[in-house]
């Protein structure tokens, strides 16, 4: 969701610098804008004009709460296709910082397939960016094996950036394409 909300880091906060992927510390009492808050993350310009992106437990820095990892109910046994929906539903639980629209709408992963193993399944994906050279590919790689791994039944996930083929606008949904304004 796009929103304007001012807040104060109530402490040191690790966030990623937009689009370049570098790590840095926002220091407590730095004064933000949250432009976008989407699966868990937020987007934001600092008072010092840095685009930043907070997530995990950073974001209680900011007055937020941490995203809870969705869990099977007790007891329920976790088939194959319970499991592949819960995976794709937490792929759409992955955001682009810089667009408002998840990663599978936006037509960025191009693979995801789950293996047998002992002791659970690994999750194969292959995704990729809307521009090779963004430095945010390691990161949204990380927040989608991270949260693909928080599942039950889910013992590692492989995440590749690749960049064959090419991706471009007509791999989006149509879901996607209607809220950036891209039907015609």
């Amino acid at each position: 969701m796009n929103m304007r909300e001012e807040v104060t880091f109530s402490r040191n906060a690790d966030a990623v610098m937009i689009p370049s992927g570098e790590r840095v510390l926002v220091p407590n009492g730095s004064r933000a804008t949250i432009t976008q808050s989407l699966g868990g993350s937020y987007t934001l310009i600092t008072d010092r004009g840095l685009m930043i992106r907070v997530s995990g437990r950073e974001v209680e820095a900011i007055g937020k709460t941490a995203q809870n990892v969705p869990e099977a109910a007790a007891g329920e046994e976790v088939t194959v296709e319970k499991l592949e929906q819960m995976v794709w539903d937490q792929l759409k639980t992955c955001f682009d910082p810089e667009i408002p629209v998840n990663i599978v709408d936006l037509g960025l992963v191009y693979l995801c397939e789950l293996q047998d193993t002992d002791g659970g399944k690994n999750v194969k994906i292959k995704m990729t960016l809307t521009a090779p050279g963004c430095g945010m590919g390691p990161v949204l790689a990380h927040d989608v094996k991270q949260k693909v791994e928080s599942l039950p039944g889910v013992k590692t996930a492989d995440v590749e950036v690749v960049f064959d083929p090419v991706w471009d606008r007509s791999m989006m949904s149509d879901a996607a394409k209607l809220q950036l304004g891209m039907m015609w």
